[in-house]
Formats: structure tokens, sequence, C-alpha cells
């Protein structure tokens, strides 16, 4: 399995510079998230993503992560934001600790290349996803780069979209700058 990321290093995910680098409402736009949307931030780390999904919608957002320090930490966060519809799931991605067909939207940002079996965890993204749902992945683009993982444990974009696209999921690829690249499924 792939490294998974310290959490001792929370503030490299969750700083103003990173806010400028990758905007997290521009981001979510791409999933159109709606009012009575239920949303799941599968490795959510921080609620870098997850509480800014959590504002845009009035139904559950889900912040899944295996560190009960990152939940920890959006638990504080979100309550200091006023943001109540965030429930923490302790849980990794290849076994989601979420009903079948429960979310309309999953956002999944960084996550994917730490997933030791990628196939068991897009069909648990699959599997919580309700009919008509989407899903929206946030990727390191498999090149060498001053941040982000090693290189070798980084997921090429067409092999990521490939794989996508065999569970079910129609695909639109992103690049919002050059060392990120945006699956969206459909």
């Amino acid at each position: 399995m792939a490294h998974r990321f310290d959490p001792k290093n929370i503030h490299k995910l969750d700083n103003p510079e990173r806010r400028t680098l990758l905007p997290p409402t521009e981001i979510l736009a791409e999933l159109n998230i709606q009012e009575k949307d239920d949303v799941a931030d599968i490795g959510c780390g921080p609620g870098f993503f997850t509480i800014p999904a959590a504002k845009m919608t009035n139904g559950t957002v889900y912040a899944v992560d295996v560190e009960p320090q990152m939940l920890d930490y959006i638990k504080e966060k979100s309550a200091a934001e006023g943001v109540a519809n965030i429930k923490l799931v302790q849980s990794d991605a290849e076994k989601i600790d979420l009903p079948d067909a429960s979310v309309d939207k999953v956002f999944c940002a960084f996550v994917l290349h730490e997933v030791g079996d990628l196939q068991q965890g897009l069909m648990e993204i699959k599997r919580i996803l309700r009919s008509g749902g989407k899903l929206l992945v946030f990727e390191w683009e498999k090149k060498v780069t001053e941040s982000g993982p090693p290189v070798e444990e980084r997921l090429d974009a067409t092999v990521l979209e490939k794989k996508i696209q065999a569970i079910g999921f129609k695909t639109k690829i992103f690049r919002p700058n050059p060392n990120h690249y945006m699956i969206l499924g459909e």
C-alpha cells in the first residue's frame, strides 16, 4: 500500500496559499451541489473541501477519513464556523462506513493514490452513490512537482479515467493547474 499522509503535517493541507492554488468553492462547482444534496468527502483530511461543501447544501456532508486526528480537526473547525450539517465517519476508502445509495455526490481529493485496493475503493464510491449521482476525483499529475506524493505513487489521469469509466461512469477530465487533474464522473 502507498504511504498515507501524516496528520502531523495538517498545516500543509489547510492554509491560505493552498486555497489560492485550489479554490474549494470553484472546484466543488463542478459537482453542482444542490440545496438538499447529501455529499461524501472521501479522505476528507482537515475539511478543506468538506466545510465549503457543507455550506452549499442543507443536506448531510459526510466527512470520511481513516485518521481520527483529521476528523477532530474538522469537528473543531466546523463548530467554529457554525457549520452543523457535517457527520464524521472514521473509515477507509475500501470499506466506506455508509449505507448503499446514501449520497448524491462524492468528492475525493488527493486520496485515491493512497488507497491500497483502488478498484475496491472505486466500487465503494459507486455503492454509496444514489442513481444519477456524481463523482469528482482530484489527483496529482504523474510528474515531478515541488510537493505531493512520490511520482511512482501517483495515478496517471488516463489510467484512472478508464478505471472510473469501467465501473459505469461517463467522464470528463479538467486540468485546473499544471500539477493537478480532476475527473468528473456521471
